[in-house]
């Protein structure tokens, strides 16, 4: 009897162990960015970006189609309801360039990324020029 409840409870046992390794699987989605853009302190074109979020590490990875520019981060909760799906690229716009600012995924958000940027834009419109 033991032999046989083994026989029968192995595969439902491999099929949910395998359901669960599907659902935990990266998420991606293909999003077209029209303007270039700052991530990370590095200048990236106009085109088309995968957002992919890997559930089973926390990390979020945004990739520009067919190169090797690619950034990941860590996410944590956004200020979003569990059910919603939405992917958003929030920019900063300085003078005539875009900052990568967050991603959000869904329920999870990126930390603010262009924090260094901003303050060294702050500190280029604090210079005096001219004097004695």
């Amino acid at each position: 009897m033991k032999s046989i409840l083994k026989f029968v409870l192995a595969p439902a046992v491999l099929a949910a162990a395998a359901l669960t390794a599907s659902s935990a699987m990266a998420a991606e989605t293909t999003v077209k960015i029209p303007f270039n853009f700052t991530a990370g302190g590095h200048v990236c074109p106009a085109g088309v970006y995968t957002v992919e979020h890997d559930s089973n590490s926390g990390f979020l990875t945004l990739e520009r189609k067919g190169s090797a520019d690619t950034f990941t981060w860590i996410v944590g909760p956004a200020d979003a309801t569990p059910s919603e799906h939405k992917i958003a690229l929030k920019f900063d716009a300085i003078g005539n360039t875009h900052v990568l600012q967050s991603v959000q995924y869904g329920g999870l958000i990126t930390a603010r990324l262009d924090k260094n940027t901003l303050r060294e834009a702050e500190r280029d419109s604090n210079q005096l020029t001219g004097g004695r």
